[in-house]
């Protein structure tokens, strides 16, 4: 069995696809006065920093970022048969009361969010938590979560796979499909 990949989007669309999403948190959050980026370990940092810089050139104000490592808060961490590797945490701001905006890559179960939304309680308890992808694989959540911020919305099955490669992962800033090659 093969697989075959194909271009959800390219660099262009996804540069596009956040620039958008920017201009969505601008009209929703106005000056980011009590709004917060956290961003989920480990491509999540990556979204989030360039959301995070794309605000700051449109609006001129320094956004509170935050990256939020979710490895002991997964419900499947104990199922692993190697060690985990935790990434790194780094919150330097309380979340109590502010207004959170959580960024991934890609959202499929709702699995990663679910520990995201754990995981951030230890900084306090914001007022709202939003939640921003690049990609939500539709019709594959096993939990109640919905993004309100969205590059491309997706229809996948299980045995497909989606991967964003971005420059500061060492990708080449594309969003890419894989499917098994049915014989």
């Amino acid at each position: 069995m093969s697989i075959e990949s194909r271009i959800i989007l390219d660099s262009k669309q996804l540069n596009l696809s956040i620039e958008r999403i920017c201009y969505q948190l601008i009209e929703n959050h106005n000056d980011f006065s009590d709004s917060v980026l956290v961003g989920l370990q480990p491509r999540g940092v990556f979204v989030a920093q360039r959301i995070h810089d794309r605000l700051l050139s449109l609006i001129g104000k320094d956004i509170q970022l935050g990256s939020l490592d979710i490895t002991f808060n997964r419900d499947d961490h104990r199922r692993r048969d190697l060690p985990l590797i935790p990434s790194k945490t780094k919150m330097e701001f309380l979340v109590e009361g502010k207004k959170v905006i959580m960024i991934d890559d890609v959202l499929f179960t709702g699995r990663t969010i679910r520990a995201g939304m754990d995981a951030l309680m230890a900084f306090g308890r914001p007022s709202v938590i939003e939640l921003v992808v690049l990609v939500d694989r539709r019709f594959s959540r096993q939990l109640p979560i919905e993004p309100n911020y969205i590059g491309a919305r997706i229809d996948t099955i299980v045995s497909e796979r989606v991967e964003v490669a971005l420059t500061e992962g060492g990708g080449n800033d594309t969003v890419k499909l894989y499917s098994p090659d049915a014989e």
